[in-house]
């Protein structure tokens, strides 16, 4: 017999941990060469990993809840093999790294350090947060543990080694922790609601998302820019090829890819836009990976991403929006598929709303929001004198980094997108 070892899989350049969700099988139980063994959440996206033998599960070494690290074993598997231990890593995804060459690396520029800094979040796992929320630590009190995991990341060791020590604490300690942390509520406390009411705990997506956004508004003073576009020429150029375009590509043609189109024009002129902030540098991304709020029917929000969507004709935008799109609603997104993303576009006028506020996608330093197209009259000027036309309009708001991005920029690039969606050439081919 051997026993062969299954180590968490890599899942994406940027994950260096993933939550144990559940386990498909047990010890003593027969598994199949390729079936899946457990299921694993990361800060992005949930993934199924698939067992690299046939066999008998002889150990299962984590439990659900567990942080486990890439690379860790996590289960044995006997098989009819000769008596050795074999390690093998499941492929949960399977893409070729682009290790880009001195040329096309990420610009670096030194800004000049502030005054004063403020303490940005960490990510936490969901492990983590659970300790915390039933320990009634606060975030601000979380924000102060020292954590031993990966680039200081709190591990469940640290938080639990807190929770023992925290009675040792000191008085005058106990004020200074006070005087700077939000006031927490018990959940012991919380007992009654009052009025007719319906309670209902968050999912772990729901949990993420509302710690993503959070620590977003922390990490950025947010400034949001609007203007509108009469993308008339667009939208009669889409009506036009939409069937034979499906007919021909095999794929729909929504007005989404022609977004991104526009956007990805903008950003070769205002490369500043396509950026993040590490400390004091400005970190300008060469590639220009879009990422597309996209939502699920559970009502939650997940943004997978368009890779290098600047090397892509309309025809490939399309077929990556619709793929990724159809993906994520049917729960089979890749974990790399949710990485990288460089910018963000969110379309809130496919719900009807005239126009949003966005929350920027850390650590990006911008998110465009487009929203419905009406017809409205306005004012045509020509050569020959103005008049009053219905035309196709829509508005467009962007919210962005103020650390970076200053409002000249930001109003600048966003009428540059604008521009872009007026000049939209009717007459084009694919």
């Amino acid at each position: 017999m051997a026993l062969i070892d299954l180590i968490m899989p890599k899942l994406g350049e940027s994950i260096t941990e993933a939550t144990i969700l559940k386990w498909l099988k047990q010890p003593g139980d027969t598994i199949k060469l390729d079936e899946t063994l457990l299921e694993i959440a990361t800060d992005k996206v949930d993934s199924e990993v698939p067992s690299t033998a046939e066999g008998i599960i002889h150990e299962i070494l984590f439990s659900v809840n567990d942080v486990v690290p890439v690379g860790k074993v996590i289960a044995r598997i006997k098989t009819t093999a000769d008596d050795t231990i074999k390690t093998f890593s499941p492929v949960v995804s399977q893409k070729k790294l682009h290790v880009p060459s001195q040329q096309n690396k990420e610009s670096i520029i030194e800004i000049a350090p502030p005054k004063s800094t403020v303490a940005i979040g960490r990510f936490y796992s969901p492990l983590v947060l659970n300790i915390a929320a039933s320990e009634a630590i606060s975030m601000s009190e979380l924000e102060n543990i020292p954590g031993t995991g990966n680039e200081g990341r709190v591990t469940k060791k640290d938080i639990l080694q807190y929770v023992n020590n925290r009675e040792q604490v000191t008085a005058q300690e106990l004020t200074i922790i006070k005087e700077v942390e939000t006031p927490v509520i018990s959940s012991s406390q919380i007992t009654t609601y009052s009025g007719n009411v319906e309670i209902i705990e968050m999912d772990r997506m729901r949990k993420l998302i509302a710690d993503h956004m959070v620590r977003s508004k922390h990490t950025s003073p947010h400034v949001t820019s609007f203007t509108e576009a009469d993308v008339s020429n667009m939208v009669l150029w889409r009506e036009k090829v939409k069937k034979e375009f499906e007919k021909r590509e095999g794929t729909k043609i929504t007005f989404t890819p022609l977004f991104i189109e526009a956007v990805v024009k903008c950003i070769k002129k205002f490369p500043l836009m396509n950026c993040s902030l590490d400390g004091n540098k400005i970190i300008i991304k060469k590639d220009i990976n879009i990422g597309m709020a996209t939502a699920l029917q559970s009502g939650n929000l997940i943004v997978p991403v368009i890779k290098n969507a600047d090397q892509l004709n309309l025809v490939g935008l399309a077929k990556q929006v619709n793929t990724l799109a159809d993906n994520a609603r049917n729960g089979k997104l890749k974990p790399d598929d949710t990485n990288n993303g460089t910018f963000t576009i969110t379309n809130v006028g496919s719900f009807g709303s005239l126009m949003g506020t966005p929350i920027i996608n850390q650590p990006q330093v911008a998110i465009l929001a487009v929203g419905v197209i009406k017809k409205r009259p306005v004012v045509v000027e020509t050569p020959h004198g103005d008049s009053i036309a219905i035309r196709h309009m829509m508005y467009l708001s962007m919210s962005y980094d103020h650390r970076i991005v200053d409002g000249s920029l930001g109003a600048t690039f966003l009428t540059a997108v604008a521009k872009e969606l007026e000049n939209f050439n009717g007459e084009r081919d694919y």
